[in-house]
């Protein structure tokens, strides 16, 4: 079978050579003389002698001689395909020196000898030197380790003798196995994986300008590169390794201490020599950095080294006979257990050294020191190298200008947006770390925006999955550093002081004035020239100027070097008005790339001085593209500016500006982490990022190597997007520049950046599923593709179906019960989602046969109980991930599918995160852990070292559950392909490619924006790739991330996919809307909450769930049936049959999908393209499997057994196969204690005991390996050393790594050491060890463990439960508790002694029982000396644990005081007593109405400070402004309503929710012109009232209007009304604006240019005021032509005074004419001024005349005088109330009957009450609306509920009855004389029919006569007057509005143009607000090539078609 790569390295046997190559008729010299080595040649004869004569050549010109050459025998019939397709010919050259050579030098021969052949030999010559040297030989190819001794048949001769060997087994999965990639090297093997291998490359290559050496002389360029770019990581280490050494200028373990050195930055234990030792190597090489075991040899010294954080295992035996035997496992090797002197491991940065020549076992220390005493490198350190506060920056800050920050053009140019500033820029600052974000990224990809984005957005941060893990960043910060060297490096291959003459950064992140500093070292520091170079061009460049700008910049560095420059920065600052900035990211990456190329990187420090990065990502990215430090000086800028505002308090600027760092250095080193990477100085050019969207022109040129796999956009294109950006800040000079918006980049904003999930796309989603209403469904399908198409790379591909002839007729398609079973929810815990959204989606999908999926928050056993109605509620898989919570024998023994959560798609390369706020009692117990305390799960790195640890942990599922298929989910990002490749490879059943964008309940803000990749991308190459390497048979594949409709799982079944994850959109269908506040326990419907109060608001039903995923189904049918295809796995990887978007284009440079459409049943032909087989796990012959018929009749729980067996390293995860059958049969409680015992001898394999159950007992004497006792779940381990062994079990390894891992029960006994990591995660076991390693106990959550010994670094790091017991070193008794506690992580607990009585006892007896139980000498030594020892034990105890103990203590106290109190009180007082007394605290409504409660407004205002903004929405009750008391109102006109106090609106403005969507803002169902409500109501609620109304005034010109008279439709879509009332959005509004008024912000401020161009409005109406203010800010000369006598329309005549008061009509009427707008009443155009006249002398025209002609009631004796329209009415007075004169329509003493409602009818019922009516009835068609929403009427559409409004309740308070009258239609108008006396009615009745039609009928026998005097018609209106249309030619519709293409405002007559009611019809008057905005901006493009007016929502677009010849600056 084929293998991925193995060999052994060995000692030439010199024998052997001897006899092979007398054999050939050759003597060989004496050892040490020749050299030999292996070869691999091509097999074609020609193409083989031109590669021998080659090596012969350069042999010859370096003075050696290839003597003989000799064709290795090797036996081709073991191979499998892979490796007989590739097979080449292996030779051994025997070369010899011409003239005598001294060993080093001949070696240095060899070494350019080998580097020049590989250089010169062509890339098909398949040449490749496994190795060529004097002492060693390496043997490898692409085997299994089996196979190399049967392939080389050298190895099995009997004179191949060697005095070491070292063997290497390659599993591939970061790139595919090759001959040449098998391992081991020249002079290495590794195990692992080195994560910073670009930047070691791109580090190197600039290096070779500086590497010199007098060993080499001229010969060393020759070598060069010296790292073959096409190596893997192993090779690539091989290369330098083999450089440093073979030079002379380093030992190979000195070397190999450079490049792996140990996590030296925060350890205060190591000797100041060492430090200092590494701290010069730290200036001479960035580290090798990843999880890696390096073992290496030159012949004399073999040695094995392991990486910083200890993440790969390494066991070794010292043996009796002088052996030392190592490997990552031990019984690897059989060896006599009684011949072990000693059992150790390799430790974290330790160097295991054998030195063969002098027989002895070097000590790491020994050995380190020695090193770091050979040179004085502590005074080097301190003489030469410059650290930063030697400079002594200044703290003084730059000087800031008057502009508000909102105001800052230059923020705007840099492309901020006011959303950054408050959600991410804010809260670092003021919490010092990144903020929490929640729901995941569905915003659209930079590379799809049509309007600009930074370059950084493009970039997708790479992450750990599989091939090595992430690290833990916060609770393993103790190996990660900062810190760098900067500046001039030394050259590499000498020792010398020169070599530490580096600047020295403790941060990559600088201020103003350490940049300061460092530009000025020259003065303090010679020779240290800063030169700055400007990065921006001039304005007037255009496009052209942003590549020649790169250009300037990169030739200016280097000649900057050439002329001394040891610091380059490249400084934006001069971007300004007529300077443009080159993206910093850009130009940092070109140069950087460009001094490499050219030698001379390594000669110079970089530093970015740049007003463009604010965000973590951006920093991550300039310094993983090269760059040494930044200054942000624009976010200092802005930071100072928010603190002059008072926006940011609590803090002086300088701590803000410190607090920025911290948060960003804490943002940076989890990016690090997330790959595995340790130290900054690896991350920095290590260019761990994968681009999406970048064309291959600017990867070339800007971030060589980056993959880039679909193109995208041009150098052209981002000139193009920095020219908009420009243009956005500076482009318009006419108007006060606009505040920074919300452009909608986090939460969905109107006209702003797109989303995938939009208010519409909810509430159909919500509307369809709950009332199965099919025409919401297929608007909820509509508005959904919509969103995908424009967001996501699928949205540019369409389905293929063209052809008609493949379609099948429906009913051939699998139906939808059958489609649905491929269906999963997504991995949302219990405690992220509530109990009843995550049972909820469980029921649903057991009930379709689909699948749940647990989360990784465990589940309660209960829910697997099948309930009386049927359902059931367990989910059918079950998460395992690193935060194990819950996970147990039983909860692992009841799934169908078990789910390794490798990364999760919003947060890939981290941990879960739960806050305290959600963990609830009940969370606390089904997670086993602390109530309150916040839980973030390590990253998947405690079991998951590797592909290896990944197979193992499928292989203990297995076990756990042999009839549970084992999914791995992955995450989409660059080669998830061969990844899968591997894990298919380690078993896995199923894989899930997640993609970037799904949900998560709480995650950074980083890495929800930034990790991961589309899953199109993942899905497609995961596919290609298993199809490619015969494996997708053997595996299901499974998508998810943001699937929405059948046409996504159409895409992603051709793309590959069999299953599909729906996680966003079933939580829809169950009541979610987007809050975006997962994390803060917030949730408004109760989905994602565990607060009670919050849960019972929680509506949905399982039904929902079935609903959606029924109309998916049926949908997919139809699909399906077009395309031609009867089931989805005919579907599944076809391809062809899509195609991308004939319609699709881009400005900025095309995306090129040609790769994901290659269908990959075309590129490998003949093999399985789905699922066909099933995975061979043969759990049957595992060893506790072949033993369950002698234990059957035990585990079903009737007898006791005890067995005695032989255990071997292969037998792994043994104990766990019983344990699932005890599980299965008796549930968590399992079997009695001591029921089965096992007793086993030998070194059991890993995961002994993993998932152990109740009742199994395991006793292994001899020794295990890694993840003993993992998830232990009741049972028991007892582990001691073999009874005869020679040494001190006390001092010796015993078990391996990550023990008791995730354990929730049970009992462990080690009589020994533990490796690192035991007992992490421990929830609930009980473990005894006589030592441990690092990080032991960490993130430990319940249990206790008893530590008999030394432990290692960072014991207890984030430990939160449960306590341990640490047994002191020796030492006084005092010191030895201080040298424990310096390696214990005290942030989370505390160390005290161990006191109380009682525990006393119990520790006494655990140890007892440990030394019975596993015999340990050091235990009996302890119980010996108890009272003794006692005061060495340190007890360590979480500080939360311990407040949840002295809760349950108080609390169990009080509940025994108050039983012993009732039971001696008998019954001596009365029940009525008892009552009272616990009555002491009375309850309250959970709602405060904080008014009713407080006195003044003092005290309003001071509880207005304190307000809870987060649950504000549940806390406080709704209060909107009042109406006066209705019998005083309805005497005069003034406004009917009173305004609300500052701190009163405050309480309001605490009900707003912050919505992630905000449905107030949606334009179907809330505010109309996108009024950004939640960020008013913020402000409002800061007491930032200025900025609240610059807010409100970016999207509203008029409040003061709509505050009014507005039916707010935004408050009907609130979300708080969902469940309670909705915020009091109007009345917040109307208070800014008043207040905006009073203060004098209003002030009337003209453009300062004008364009020369006019336009005429006419009508004065909203729409047309609203378009005259804008086209007036935009410099245009505008007229507006009112045909009445005043300005206003239907303002100033339409709406009575009591609502909207003229006054305030007048008042803005003025400020626009003082601005320069022009009013001309009186004129009537179309019939006083001739429209032609008008049109010829403007530039454009816009009719705004409104819809006026009402809607008329033609029935008998409509000509009676009386009968007058409504509109008539209100005109006529409003205008006698205006002049003081007598109206001549009066009510007065007349009974008036209003015939229609709405807003006009209750303004007639009002001006009637007025005027004095003697009676006043309102008669309406339709039936009275109900009290709450109906069913037809769901949120978020305005509610048709029964209201009293003002002119109703002044009825009810003069006569006592509503005046309304439904369901009554008037059928003739009765007179006498000419005038109205009566009305005929008739009652009507209204029903739906079969199609749900409303339909009317009269009652018969229900005619009644009411008497009238004055009848109004308000009836509204049925279009615009016609007379001025017909003059101007303008096309109207049938409803007779005018006419004008979808989504324009243009009529079909050129230049003129139409908004408003006479446009869209009656409508609001917000929406004519915003027709007039709309149109204006239309108007203002056709005037002049780039509008700066903004669409709905306030936002102004950024175009990317701006020019500067567009673009109009002055002077």
């Amino acid at each position: 079978r084929d293998g991925d790569g193995a060999g052994v390295m060995a000692a030439i046997p010199h024998k052997f050579m001897t006899k092979a190559f007398k054999e050939l008729g050759y003597s060989l010299p004496p050892a040490g003389h020749y050299a030999v080595g292996n070869l691999f040649l091509h097999p074609d004869e020609k193409v083989r002698q031109v590669s021998i004569a080659a090596v012969e050549r350069i042999a010859q010109s370096l003075g050696l001689q290839v003597a003989a050459w000799r064709l290795v025998p090797t036996n081709s019939e073991i191979l499998g395909p892979n490796g007989r397709s590739r097979e080449p010919i292996v030779m051994q050259p025997l070369v010899i020196a011409q003239d005598q050579l001294a060993e080093q030098e001949f070696q240095r021969r060899l070494f350019v000898l080998r580097k020049r052949a590989m250089h010169e030999s062509a890339p098909d010559s398949w040449f490749y030197v496994c190795s060529l040297a004097v002492r060693n030989i390496v043997y490898k190819g692409l085997l299994t380790p089996a196979q190399v001794p049967e392939y080389y048949t050298d190895l099995r001769d009997s004179t191949f003798e060697t005095h070491f060997a070292l063997v290497h087994s390659r599993f591939s999965t970061n790139t595919f196995p090759s001959w040449e990639r098998a391992q081991p090297f020249n002079w290495c093997a590794h195990n692992g994986e080195i994560n910073t291998l670009r930047g070691n490359k791109n580090w190197m290559r600039a290096r070779e300008g500086l590497l010199q050496s007098a060993a080499f002389g001229s010969q060393l360029q020759s070598a060069f590169p010296i790292i073959d770019e096409h190596s893997s990581d192993s090779g690539a280490f091989d290369n330098v390794l083999e450089l440093l050494v073979v030079s002379g200028a380093m030992t190979m373990p000195e070397a190999v201490m450079v490049m792996v050195p140990e996590a030296w930055q925060n350890d205060s234990l190591m000797p100041a020599e060492k430090r200092a030792f590494y701290e010069w190597a730290s200036c001479v090489m960035e580290p090798w950095d990843g999880p890696a075991l390096f073992t290496f040899s030159d012949g004399r010294y073999c040695g094995a080294s392991l990486d910083r954080n200890g993440l790969r295992p390494c066991r070794y035996y010292v043996t009796d006979d002088d052996r030392m035997i190592c490997a990552s496992e031990v019984g690897a090797v059989k060896v006599d257990p009684k011949s072990v002197l000693q059992k150790g491991r390799l430790m974290p940065g330790r160097m295991l050294l054998v030195d063969t020549l002098a027989g002895t076992i070097v000590d790491d220390e020994e050995l380190k020191l020695q090193y770091a005493r050979q040179h004085p490198f502590q005074q080097w350190i301190e003489e030469h190298q410059i650290r930063l506060e030697q400079l002594k920056p200044s703290n003084k800050l730059a000087d800031i200008d008057d502009t508000p920050v909102s105001r800052d053009k230059r923020l705007r140019a840099f492309g901020y947006s006011a959303e950054q500033l408050n959600l991410i820029i804010g809260p670092m600052v003021l919490g010092g770390k990144e903020p929490l974000g929640s729901m995941g990224n569905d915003a659209v990809l930079a590379c799809l925006d049509s309007t600009p984005r930074l370059p950084y957005e493009y970039f997708r941060e790479l992450f750990a999955q599989v091939t090595n893990p992430p690290i833990d960043p916060i609770r393993e910060k103790i190996v990660m550093s900062l810190a760098c060297h900067v500046g001039p490096e030394g050259n590499l291959l000498e020792i010398s002081e020169r070599q530490v003459q580096r600047l020295s950064l403790e941060s990559p992140i600088l201020t103003d004035g350490e940049l300061a500093a460092i530009c000025g070292m020259a003065d303090k520091h010679p020779g240290w020239v800063a030169h700055t170079i400007d990065t921006t061009f001039e304005l007037n460049e255009g496009a052209g100027g942003f590549a020649q700008a790169l250009d300037r910049v990169c030739n200016e560095a280097e000649q900057a070097i050439g002329n001394g420059a040891r610091v380059l920065v490249l400084s934006d600052r001069a971007a300004g008005l007529q300077r443009v900035a080159v993206s910093a990211l850009l130009a940092a990456g070109a140069t950087h790339h460009h001094l490499v190329a050219a030698k001379l990187r390594a000669r110079v420090a970089l530093i970015v001085d740049t007003g463009e990065a604010r965000e973590t990502h951006h920093f991550c990215t300039l310094v993983g593209y090269g760059v040494d430090a930044v200054c942000p000086y624009m976010v200092y800028e802005a930071l100072a500016k928010l603190h002059r505002e008072n926006v940011l308090v609590g803090f002086t600027v300088p701590e803000l500006i410190a607090r920025f760092r911290l948060a960003v250095d804490d943002g940076i080193r989890k990016v690090m982490s997330k790959m595995g990477i340790s130290t900054l100085q690896s991350y920095k050019g290590a260019q761990i990022f994968e681009a999406l969207g970048i064309a291959n022109e600017v990867v070339e040129r800007c971030f060589v190597g980056t993959a880039s796999r679909v193109g995208g956009t041009t150098l052209a294109g981002f000139a193009a997007d920095a020219l908009a950006m420009h243009n956005a800040a500076y482009g318009n000079s006419n108007a006060v520049p606009p505040a920074l918006g919300d452009e909608g980049e986090y939460n969905w904003r109107r006209g702003g950046a797109r989303h995938v999930n939009t208010p519409a796309t909810v509430s159909n989603m919500q509307d369809a599923v709950r009332r199965e209403n099919k025409a919401a469904w297929e608007a909820y399908t509509a508005e959904a593709q919509a969103s995908v198409r424009d967001c996501t790379l699928r949205g540019l591909l369409e389905l293929d179906d063209d052809d008609t002839t493949h379609a099948v007729p429906i009913d051939k398609v699998e139906p939808w019960t059958s489609i649905v079973k491929r269906f999963c929810t997504g991995a949302m815990s219990y405690g992220s989602i509530s109990k009843e959204a995550h049972t909820a989606l469980a029921v649903a999908m057991n009930a379709i046969g689909g699948k749940s999926n647990s989360g990784e928050g465990g589940e309660d056993a209960e829910r697997s109980i099948v309930r009386a109605d049927g359902s059931c509620a367990r989910s059918a898989i079950k998460q395992v991930a690193s935060g194990r919570f819950g996970v147990t024998s039983n909860y692992l023994a009841d799934a169908d599918e078990l789910q390794i959560k490798m990364a999760q798609g919003a947060k890939a390369g981290e941990g879960g995160e739960l806050l305290g706020t959600k963990v609830s009692a009940d969370i606390a117990r089904t997670r086993h852990t602390t109530p309150g305390v916040t839980l973030v799960s390590p990253p998947p790195h405690h079991d998951i070292y590797s592909i290896e640890d990944l197979k193992q942990l499928i292989y203990d599922l297995k076990s756990a559950n042999e009839g549970a298929r084992v999914s791995v989910k992955l995450v989409s990002e660059v080669g998830v392909g061969v990844v899968a490749a591997g894990v298919v490879k380690a078993l896995a059943d199923h894989i899930l490619v997640a993609g970037h964008d799904g949900g998560t309940g709480a995650a950074r803000w980083t890495g929800i924006k930034y990790a991961g990749l589309p899953w199109e991308l993942g899905l497609a190459e995961t596919h290609q790739t298993l199809v490619l390497n015969g494996l997708r048979g053997r595996v299901v594949l499974q998508t998810d991330g943001q699937l929405k409709t059948a046409r996504d799982v159409a895409i992603a079944a051709l793309l590959g996919a069999e299953e599909f994850g729906f996680a966003t959109a079933p939580l829809v269908a169950l009541g979610c809307v987007y809050l975006r506040r997962c994390h803060q326990n917030s949730c408004a419907v109760g989905v994602a909450t565990q607060d009670p109060e919050l849960r019972a608001k929680f509506g949905g039903q399982p039904e929902h769930v079935i609903n959606f995923f029924h109309y998916l189904a049926e949908d997919l049918r139809t699909l399906m049936a077009r395309l031609g295809f009867c089931t989805v796995r005919e579907m599944v990887g076809h391809a062809e049959r899509l195609r991308v978007r004939t319609d699709y284009a881009s400005a900025k440079g095309a995306l090129d999908l040609s790769s994901l459409l290659q269908p990959a049943h075309e590129m490998r032909r003949g093999v399985a393209t789905h699922s066909v087989e099933q995975q061979q796990h043969d759990v049957a012959g595992r060893l506790d499997a072949r033993l369950l018929p002698q234990l059957q009749e035990a585990l079903q729980g009737g007898t006791t057994a005890d067995i005695e067996v032989a255990i071997g390293n292969t037998d792994r995860a043994f104990g766990t196969v019983l344990s699932y059958h005890v599980s299965r049969k008796h549930g968590l409680s399992g079997l009695a204690a001591g029921t089965v015992r096992l007793r086993l001898r030998g070194s059991a394999g890993q995961s002994l005991g993993a998932f152990l159950a109740p009742g199994l007992a395991i006793e292994l004497e001899g020794d295990a390996n890694d993840y003993v006792g993992k998830g232990l779940s009741g049972g028991q381990l007892v582990l001691f050393p073999p009874r005869d062994a020679q040494f001190d079990a006390s001092s010796n390894v015993i078990v391996g790594n990550v023990c008791l891992f995730g354990a929730t029960s049970g009992e462990m006994f080690v009589r020994g050491v533990a490796a690192e990591r035991f007992a992490v995660r421990n929830s609930g076991a009980l473990a005894v060890v006589e030592g441990v390693g690092d990080h032991g106990c960490e993130y430990m959550t319940g249990g206790r463990v008893v530590v008999l010994g030394a432990v290692g670094r960072n014991f207890a790091a984030g430990m939160s439960g449960g306590i341990a017991y640490v047994l002191a070193e020796d030492g006084e008794v005092g010191a030895a508790r201080h040298g424990f506690a310096a390696k214990c992580n005290v942030e989370s607990v505390e160390l005290t002694v161990v006191a109380d009585a009682g525990e006393v006892q119990w520790l006494r007896e655990t140890i007892e029982r440990h030394a019975e139980l596993t015999g340990s000498l050091k235990a009996r030594e302890v119980v010996a000396r108890f009272d003794e020892l006692l005061p060495r034990f340190v007890k360590v105890l979480p500080t939360d644990y311990k407040r949840v103990l002295e809760e349950e203590a108080a609390k169990a106290k009080a509940e025994a005081e108050a039983k012993a109190k009732d039971e001696t009180k008998g019954d001596s007082g009365s029940d009525s007593e008892r009552t009272v007394c616990a009555d002491t605290h009375p309850k309250t409504s959970s709602i405060i109405d904080i008014e009713d409660a407080l006195v003044d407004d003092a005290q309003l205002a001071d509880r207005a400070r304190k307000l809870d903004k987060l649950r504000g929405f549940v806390r406080y009750a709704r209060r909107g402004d009042r109406y006066r008391a209705a019998t005083k109102r309805a005497g005069d006109w003034s406004e009917i309503s009173t305004r609300q106090t500052r701190a009163s609106l405050q309480v309001q403005a605490a009900r707003c929710i912050d919505c992630g969507v905000p449905f107030c803002q949606s334009d179907a169902d809330g505010c109309p012109i996108g009024n950004v409500i939640p960020k008013w109501n913020e402000l409002v609620f800061r007491d930032q009232w200025r900025e609240a109304f610059d807010r409100l005034m970016a999207t509203n010109n008029f409040p003061e209007f709509t505050g009014r008279v507005c039916p707010a439709p935004c408050e009907g879509a609130c979300v708080a009304g969902i469940s309670a009332q909705p915020v009091a959005i109007k009345s917040i509004e109307a208070a800014i604006i008043d207040h905006a008024w009073a203060m004098g912000w209003m002030a009337p401020v003209p453009p300062q240019h004008r364009t020369g161009h006019a336009v005429a409005v006419i009508g004065s109406g909203p729409a047309g005021l609203a378009a005259a203010d804008q086209l007036n800010s935009a410099g245009h000369s505008v007229t507006v032509y009112e045909r009445e006598d005043r300005i206003g329309g239907l303002l100033t005549y339409g709406i009575p005074n009591m609502k909207l008061d003229k006054r305030v009509v007048q008042r803005r009427v003025d400020k626009m004419e003082a601005e320069g707008v022009c009013f001309v009443t009186g004129v009537n155009v179309g019939v006083t001024l001739a429209a032609a006249d008008l049109r010829n002398s403007h530039d454009a025209v816009l009719l705004a005349t409104g819809a006026t002609w009402p809607r008329d009631l033609r029935i008998d004796g409509r000509d009676l005088d009386g009968v007058h329209f409504a509109m008539d009415f209100l005109s006529v007075s409003t205008k006698a109330l205006l002049r003081s004169t007598a109206t001549p329509l009066s009510a007065a003493g007349k009974r008036v009957v209003v015939i229609g409602g709405g807003d006009t009818g209750n303004d007639c019922i009002g001006t009637a009450v007025r005027q004095g009516a003697a009676s006043v009835v309102n008669f309406e068609l339709l039936p009275q609306p109900p009290a709450q929403r109906a069913a037809d009427n769901p949120w978020p559409q305005f509610p048709r509920v029964f209201k009293i409004d003002y002119g109703h309740e002044e009825v009810i308070a003069r006569w006592g009855r509503d005046p309304r009258e439904y369901c009554i239609s008037a059928k003739r108008f009765i007179g006498a004389n000419g005038c109205i006396e009566a009305i005929e009615t008739v009652r009507v009745e209204w029903t739906k029919d079969d199609a749900g039609r409303w339909t009317m009928e009269e009652v018969a026998g229900s005619e009644e006569r009411h008497d009238a005097d004055l009848v109004l018609l308000a009836m509204g209106f049925t279009g615009p007057e016609n007379q001025l249309l017909e003059q101007l030619a303008v096309a109207q519709t049938p409803r007779s509005n005018i006419s004008t293409p979808e989504g324009s405002y243009r009529t079909c007559v050129d230049s003129v143009f139409a908004a408003g009611d006479c446009r869209r019809g009656q409508s609001l008057v917000v929406w004519g607000i915003n027709e007039g905005r709309q149109a204006a901006r239309e108007i203002d493009t056709f005037l002049q090539p780039v509008s700066h007016l903004p669409v709905s929502g306030g936002i102004i677009p950024r175009t990317v078609s701006a020019q500067p010849e567009e673009i109009s600056v002055p002077a």
